[in-house]
């Protein structure tokens, strides 16, 4: 075969073993990434719940401002 000719027949085919190595990198990429993504997902809910027994904590010391006013009117109606 003419040495012009070499550059415009197609490539062989790679073999299968590299489908199968790029198919395991590539699950492998996505389970990394999802535990990461679920790792953030649990930090992020850690410090919410946190915060919500900040709140929850704050609320409890606060005066009960509606079972005041109920008392009241149940009170004098009486």
């Amino acid at each position: 075969m003419p040495e012009q000719f070499r550059f415009i027949l197609p490539a062989p085919p790679p073999p299968a073993d590299i489908f199968a190595t790029y198919k395991i990198a590539h699950e492998f990429y996505r389970e990394a990434q999802a535990r990461q993504q679920h790792k953030s997902y649990c930090e992020w809910y850690r410090q919410a719940a946190e915060s919500h027994r900040q709140e929850l904590k704050t609320m409890q010391g606060d005066i009960n401002l509606l079972g005041w006013f109920c008392r009241r009117r149940n009170h004098s109606s009486s």
